[in-house]
């Protein structure tokens, strides 16, 4: 596969990512919030990259590649909020900034993979899916932890649940 049609592939990806995130501005988010977790599940067949035996990087790597992460996270985690709107139902907020950090992430990620230069291909897919799973994993979790915050908050003011 050439870098072109793997970019290709990963730009089309994250067009369909922001798309449903979008779309959850203009429907409800109905049930326990046990929807905001399925990403990760649709994650696990990417775990066979990180546990390949071809990739051999070092300790630090693995702990630069989660630290990244993890930081990558914090905007999606700030800009990730839920409201009750006037159906009693429950929506992601409208949030410009989700978008923009979002595609700034996606940003971060190309340029990083582009300037890493020294390392073979099969230890960088693995370092970069690390990346992915330490932003994405915090970010979903603190979500559906949000999401039940305000499902709580509604149910305990006498909505129905």
């Amino acid at each position: 596969m050439t870098a072109t049609e793997l970019y290709t592939i990963v730009l089309i990806i994250a067009a369909l990512v922001l798309y449903r995130s979008t779309r959850n501005f203009y429907r409800p988010i109905r049930g326990n919030g046990a929807r905001l977790l399925v990403p990760l599940v649709y994650m696990l067949p990417a775990t066979y990259v990180i546990m390949n035996p071809e990739a051999h990087a070092t300790s630090n790597e693995w702990l630069a590649a989660a630290a990244i992460g993890i930081v990558l996270s914090i905007p999606l985690i700030w800009t990730t909020q839920y409201e009750v709107r006037s159906d009693n139902q429950i929506y992601a907020k409208r949030n410009l900034w989700f978008i923009i950090s979002f595609l700034a992430i996606l940003a971060v990620r190309f340029v990083l993979r582009t300037s890493i230069q020294d390392i073979d291909s099969q230890t960088l897919s693995a370092l970069f899916v690390t990346v992915a799973f330490c932003y994405v994993i915090p970010w979903r979790v603190v979500s559906f932890i949000k999401f039940r915050k305000v499902k709580t908050g509604r149910a305990g003011k006498g909505f129905a649940a």
